[in-house]
């Protein structure tokens, strides 16, 4: 049986929001009404050195000014700091994830082997420590905790996930390598901490763009082993700039602010948006 619609849409405040996540989030907010749904905005903050709460304020005005509006408070990840922590404990009972002490010079200097859908793959330098010497550096060094793929995706077994208009995937989390669950500057990873906030959340559809799908490998992977449902996926494509790449928060002239401030309708602009009509210049590309 079906659940009741419930999308999300889930700025990061480290920037002013552009129009790329204005796509993102007419997408999630048409498809929640449509269904007679739930849309709800998370706040995803537990990024410590960059999150600013005035991005949270304007993200939030931002989408009230293209008329988007929101069911319930939004929800911010850095209130559910518990809930990852209890997460990332049931894997280490389980001997899925390991304390990683590398950083990124060393990785750097050691790495040989190919790249993944996430970038470099993991050697495994820290994997086949002894268990004192691990537990030796954790008291005394910063580290991460490292997902142990091979072992991981062996008990979790075959895995697919559902894309919207498009059918049944099969995922390939292993392709990813070791990837990190917890980062030694932040309690939860990107993949643990949206996995489990939007189980949290209730979320029936996860509408997000394209350059997320290979992502969902390790986001089903997660869900298998905490017991967590699936969601149905979908990946649009990304808005992309005069110059064919897709816009990032440095770029100024696209911001929502920048747009409000010369004077453009937000309405009438979320309504080209879900119709697929961008202003001159901008372009949907599938990367």
């Amino acid at each position: 049986m079906r659940r009741t619609m419930l999308t999300r849409f889930a700025p990061s405040p480290t920037g002013e929001l552009h129009l790329g996540h204005a796509y993102s989030a007419v997408l999630a907010h048409a498809a929640a009404r449509a269904a007679g749904g739930t849309f709800r905005i998370r706040i995803d903050d537990i990024d410590g050195s960059r999150s600013r709460e005035t991005y949270v304020d304007a993200s939030l005005a931002d989408l009230a000014w293209l008329g988007i509006d929101w069911d319930g408070d939004p929800v911010r990840q850095s209130d559910r700091l518990g809930d990852y922590g209890a997460a990332l404990e049931n894997l280490r009972a389980r001997g899925l994830v390991y304390p990683c002490f590398c950083t990124r010079a060393d990785i750097a200097a050691s790495l040989s082997a190919p790249h993944g859908p996430s970038g470099a793959i993991y050697p495994g330098t820290c994997r086949t420590l002894p268990p004192a010497t691990r537990e030796k550096r954790l008291v005394a060094e910063p580290h991460c905790w490292r997902l142990d793929m091979a072992r991981a995706a062996a008990e979790a077994g075959k895995l697919v996930w559902e894309e919207a208009g498009q059918g049944i995937c099969t995922a390939d989390p292993q392709a990813h390598g070791d990837i990190v669950l917890a980062r030694k500057d932040a309690p939860a990873s990107y993949h643990l901490a949206s996995t489990l906030d939007d189980a949290a959340m209730g979320v029936s559809q996860v509408i997000r763009g394209a350059d997320l799908v290979a992502s969902t490998d390790v986001h089903r992977l997660l869900q298998a082993l905490l017991g967590l449902a699936t969601p149905i996926y979908h990946h649009h494509a990304l808005v992309c700039g005069a110059d064919g790449k897709r816009l990032a928060k440095r770029d100024a002239a696209a911001s929502l602010a920048a747009l409000r401030a010369a004077g453009v309708n937000g309405a009438a602009l979320a309504a080209d948006l879900a119709a697929a009509r961008l202003p001159a210049g901008y372009s949907l590309q599938m990367p």
